[in-house]
Parts: C-alpha cells; structure tokens; sequence
C-alpha cells in the first residue's frame, strides 16, 4: 500500500438486498421495502462497520417483474434527510436523474440536505434510460442517447454554477446588506435545454458543493464521468478491463483541464460469504430459488436479458465474445454488456464459470471472508480501482455479517480505517474543495437589481 493512499467502500441499500428474491429470505419480513426503519438499520449497520458511504440508486417508476422486490421505492432525497438526523459521520450517494428534474429545483433540494448533513451528500447522476420512467413524466418518448447526455452535461455545468452562486454568510454582522453582488451572483445560463438566471437561495455549503458521482460507460457517458465526476461507479468484471477503464476515464479527465487524481473509481462488487467456499456456492443458489448449479446458470442469463440459451449454449463451452455485442447509441445501457465483453474475450470462460464470476451485472466476490477480502484487495492493491460500491444480497442483516467477517480482514491489512476521519465526505475521500476551482464564466451581477416588490414580499 502507498503512503496516504486507502481503500474506500461504499455499499447499497436498495429495497431488501441486491438478490432479486430477497424478500423471501427466510428470517426477514418480506415487506421490508416499504419501512423506512429498514433503511435506517441499515445505515446504522453501515456506519457501524465504518463504511465510508451508503447508496441508494433510483428509477421512478415501479418495475414490471412482480416476482421480485421491488428495487426502487422511496425517494433518496427525503429518505437520507430523515438518516441524516440519526446517523452520523457516513455519506449519502443518491441516484437523481437529469432528465426528469430541473437544475434549480434538484440543486436546492442536494444543497439543503448538504447543509443538514454537515457535508455528506453525493449525487449519482442518471440520465434515465427506462421507457417507463418516461411514460410517468410525459407522454414524450424517451429521449435518444445523445440527447439525454447533452441534457445531462448541460445540467451538470448549471447546477455546479449555482451551487457556488451565493457565499458561505461568515464573519461580522453587516451593518446594511445581507448580501451583494459580490456575494451572491446570477450565473445567467442560457443553452440548448435550460435557461437559469440564479443565484440558488442555498448558501454555499460545508464541502463546497455534494460530491458528484456517475456511472459512464458509453463514449459519451466515460466522457460525462470525466468531465463532472468525483466518483465514477462502473460494472467491471476484469482487472485488465479496470486499468483500460481507468486509462480512457484519466485521458479524457485531462483533455477536459481536470486532474485525473481527483477521480475515485468504485466499481459494483457483490459480496456472498460462507463458512467454506462449497457453503457460499449453496447460498448463492438459494438466493434464487435453486438447489444447484444448473438452475442458477438458467436463472442467470434470463435475468441479464441478454439472450436465451436454451438449446444454444452448453454450460461448460467458453462463451463467444460477439454474443454480447452492443452499441454506443443503443436505448439500454452499455455498461453491464461491455464488460460482459470484456470478460469473456480476456477469458475462455464457461457459463458455468461466469456465474461465479458475476452477480447482478457486478464482479461477484464468493466464498470464505478471506477469499472475499481478498478478491476486495487484489484490484485496489494493484491500483486498477480506488475502492467498491459493496452489494449485499439480503439487508440489512448481509451488512451485519459483513462486518463481522470482512472488514476485520480488510482493516488488518491496513487498507481500511478504523474509525471515521475527515468532516464531510469530500475531505474524507480526499477531494479538493470546489471553491477553489470556481467557475471563471460565473459573472458578478447585482441581485438587488431583480428585487421582488414591496407588496409581495413578506412581513412575517
């Protein structure tokens, strides 16, 4: 390990746990879902294995696989101010989408919460890729890809701008204005999708502004990533294709004037644990309703949607690269089928491999706590990643036994800390503070100038 440099976990709390039947595990209330004390146990587990941030993703719209949990629920937002009161010290990623919000209205909302939280918020960005999500806001179609990637870089550029817009109200009490034009500024944005005159009326937060994560794995998403992210959450299944990854995320860091140091890759890592390896094999199994191997092999390339292989692929065959062909303009998203590529081309590996090698579209770390440990520090000792985004297949109960068999391993190893450090979640994943890289463009207009008038403004 290099001197200052340290592990960084992350792990998601969506609905009962990563595995699609886990609201039937035994021992759990299958209605978990819908109880926000759910979460909150969960954070708390979280916290108390000193896990640096827990994540909520999101879709607004409730999934047509009723056999499932259902995966998304209550809103991020409202969720994580309501943790934010009982738990402290964590971070808290929530998915928003680009989208189906407004710059003004999304950049208040992360803002407040950030003050609430005394600097914890990071927003994953998402451009929505679901018809259904779409079909809730409009009778529009789904924008293209190229669209919703122009929409969202747009909507990183305004929201960022407003973010710094009004200062961090400090020192003495004036004796005449609140505020000026030198402390509160237009941003006076007029592009393609939005026009925002601003400043925001959230002041200037604890960490500058929420941290920024994102998940590119198109052309235009690692160039989106790139360009806005301090995090970048990405599906990858195979060291050589992290450092790739990790190369073109660097070279179009630098092309966009950032320091590619200053991005933290996590990628998603699901984390089955066991007594014995051949024990870890069962409860994989069992988590999808299978006795053995032959049905989760069934089970898995159905639940991928990539293809059918009944009567076309022989479990222990190697699988053929070009079945998982994609491309940059398709509607679904590229990320899960590239590294499915990407795998299978570094690897003669079998169906009957792969599914011990992949789990909800994420590289899949089974076996006995030190095995797991161990596949957790391969990469990030290596270099190839700076941490994991952890999924746990059943909660919150999954975080419990995760802290209990994994992160003893990980913290002996020194890779991961003991204790919390660092006062807001940007300090602790060691990011500079946004202040210092204000946006030149932002102009210094007076706010007095667009007063509101004297008999609308409020007397109470």
């Amino acid at each position: 390990m290099s001197a200052g440099r340290r592990l960084f976990l992350s792990v998601a709390v969506n609905s009962t746990g990563s595995a699609a039947r886990s609201w039937a595990w035994p021992g759990t209330t299958w209605s978990r879902f819908s109880d926000w004390n759910h979460y909150l146990r969960s954070a708390q587990l979280a916290h108390d294995g000193v896990f640096d941030i827990v994540f909520v993703s999101d879709h607004p719209a409730l999934q047509r696989d009723n056999t499932s949990r259902p995966l998304h629920s209550f809103d991020p937002t409202v969720l994580f101010t309501a943790i934010a009161a009982t738990v402290p010290d964590i971070g808290f990623l929530l998915t928003a989408s680009s989208s189906y919000n407004s710059p003004y209205n999304l950049a208040r909302r992360l803002a407040t919460l950030d003050h609430i939280s005394g600097g914890r918020v990071i927003w994953n960005v998402v451009s929505s890729f679901n018809p259904d999500i779409a079909a809730n806001f409009s009778a529009a179609p789904l924008p293209p890809r190229a669209e919703r990637y122009r929409r969202a870089d747009e909507f990183l550029d305004v929201v960022k701008k407003l973010w710094l817009s009004w200062d961090t109200p400090e020192g003495p009490a004036p004796t005449d204005t609140v505020w000026d034009e030198g402390t509160a500024r237009r941003v006076d944005h007029h592009g393609e999708f939005f026009d925002v005159a601003g400043p925001l009326n959230v002041p200037i937060g604890p960490q500058g502004h929420p941290v920024i994560s994102q998940a590119g794995a198109s052309e235009a998403g690692v160039d989106l990533a790139a360009k806005h992210a301090d995090i970048v959450y990405a599906s990858l299944l195979h060291k050589q294709a992290a450092f790739g990854y990790r190369a073109q995320l660097r070279e179009r860091a630098i092309v966009h004037g950032r320091d590619p140091d200053g991005i933290r890759l996590m990628p998603g890592l699901t984390a089955i644990i066991g007594a014995t390896r051949e024990e870890a094999y069962r409860k994989h199994e069992a988590l999808h309703g299978f006795s053995g191997e032959d049905g989760l092999i069934a089970d898995f390339f159905k639940r991928t949607a990539l293809f059918d292989i009944t009567g076309r692929l022989d479990p222990d065959r190697p699988l053929d690269p070009t079945l998982f062909s994609y491309t940059e303009d398709q509607s679904r998203p590229v990320g899960f089928v590239r590294s499915f590529a990407e795998l299978t081309a570094a690897e003669n590996i079998t169906p009957r491999q792969l599914v011990r090698r992949v789990e909800g579209g994420h590289r899949l770390a089974i076996g006995t706590p030190q095995e797991v440990a161990d596949t957790i520090l391969d990469w990030w000792s290596d270099g190839a990643v700076d941490g994991f985004n952890i999924h746990i297949p059943v909660l919150p109960d999954g975080i419990a036994e995760f802290n209990r068999d994994v992160i003893p391993l990980l913290q002996a190893s020194g890779a991961f800390p003991r204790a919390y450090d660092g006062s807001t979640i940007r300090e602790r994943l060691g990011l500079r503070d946004p202040r210092a890289e204000r946006d030149t463009d932002v102009r210094s207009v007076p706010v007095q100038s667009r007063a509101v008038p004297s008999d609308l403004r409020s007397t109470g």
